[in-house]
């Protein structure tokens, strides 16, 4: 195993061929709040008063919270389904390595900075496969952000040449203090159910072809990352509340219950990291969940994070062009019907570049016409 990333969680290895939980939640003591060190310096100097949030697609989001923008995910490209081949679902393999489309990125980020969202000065990755983190190298050499995600996205960083100290692997149970006001904590989550999605992390840094293209499938230079991360952020507001959200871009409702085991290491029941983020952050509920897993996970996850709001999460579909728009809506109506009987508003996105605001009264569609003019949407 390359372990240039690896840190404690690899090298830290019990007799027992486990690392369980508990020792987990000592050796992921990292980030912190306390003293004035902030992952990202220069982006308090104005006191939030709302989030926007803006969907590009599939799972592809900007949160502007005062002068932070994350952005998460990001994939513009799109491999030709003919390109892809083997598993449940043919996403295991791929005939030949495919290139980032660095035009369709940059157009996006030219997109992204026009209005509301700019600069991007934090990357995120929910879950490493191509749909998820094929682009976010390119992404990383943009806007020269930190990336935060699996010990594979940083594998696939290094591998098309963006710096080491540049991405930050995560394995769950970490909290970043970003800055004064914004604090985030990773939780350990799940992909979904299909054989080759079981938790998987890359082993060393890919070997790129000679033209610096990797491979797109879940069974190659892109599996999952060892489920995947959610994120559950709390923000301190200009007016003295907190506002929190939690963010994951995949889930299966047969992995949020089980010890998720990767590499050796137990890291526990998603459902139950879950709730120690939660006693962490002192929450008993969440202003909005953006979610994605339909029903079955829903009915897992409300106990627990008891949202007011759920924004459907990882719509649209992965080969059509980002030009053509949301070729794919929500139809869930088992989803909305469950959400309706819990009382939890749902706000579904309905065409890219979407855009949505969470302040004090709750989530809300907002006006975003000239980013979707750039695209003719």
């Amino acid at each position: 195993m390359d372990r240039s990333l690896s840190r404690s969680h690899t090298h830290a290895r019990s007799p027992s061929w486990l690392i369980t939980a508990a020792t987990l939640t000592l050796l992921c003591a990292c980030g912190g709040e306390r003293g004035d060190d902030v992952l990202v310096p220069g982006t308090d100097n104005t006191a939030p008063s709302e989030v926007r949030l803006t969907w590009f697609g599939l799972a592809n989001w900007t949160f502007k919270i005062g002068d932070l923008n994350i952005m998460m995910d990001g994939y513009m490209t799109r491999i030709p389904p003919g390109y892809f081949q083997g598993g449940s679902d043919g996403l295991a393999y791929t005939r030949a390595p495919w290139p980032v489309d660095q035009g369709a990125v940059r157009w996006s980020h030219s997109v992204l900075s026009n209005k509301p969202g700019s600069p991007i000065n934090l990357v995120l990755t929910g879950s490493s496969q191509f749909d998820h983190s094929f682009d976010t190298a390119y992404w990383a050499s943009l806007t020269k952000a930190t990336v935060i995600g699996s010990r594979s996205t940083c594998y696939q960083l290094q591998a098309q040449g963006i710096p080491l100290e540049q991405c930050k692997p995560v394995y769950g149970g970490e909290t970043f203090r970003l800055n004064k006001y914004v604090t985030m904590r990773v939780v350990r989550w799940t992909h979904d159910g299909s054989e080759q999605y079981a938790p998987r992390e890359l082993q060393h840094v890919p070997t790129p072809d000679a033209d610096g293209k990797l491979k797109g499938g879940a069974l190659e230079d892109f599996p999952n990352g060892g489920g995947s991360r959610g994120y559950l952020f709390t923000v301190k507001t200009a007016s003295k509340t907190t506002l929190s959200f939690f963010v994951t871009d995949s889930g299966a409702p047969q992995g949020l219950t089980v010890d998720q085991i990767t590499d050796g290491i137990n890291y526990g029941k998603p459902i139950e990291r879950l709730a120690l983020a939660m006693r962490g952050a002192r929450l008993k509920s969440v202003d909005l969940w953006i979610g994605a897993g339909g029903h079955a996970v829903a009915a897992i996850i409300a106990p627990v994070l008891k949202p007011r709001a759920y924004v459907v999460n990882h719509i649209g579909n992965v080969f059509v062009p980002f030009e053509q728009g949301n070729t794919s809506p929500f139809r869930d109506t088992r989803l909305a019907t469950w959400l309706a009987a819990k009382n939890i508003a749902l706000v579904p996105p309905l065409q890219y570049l979407d855009a949505f605001v969470l302040d004090a009264n709750g989530v809300r569609p907002v006006d975003n016409m000239p980013m979707k003019k750039m695209y003719g949407f």
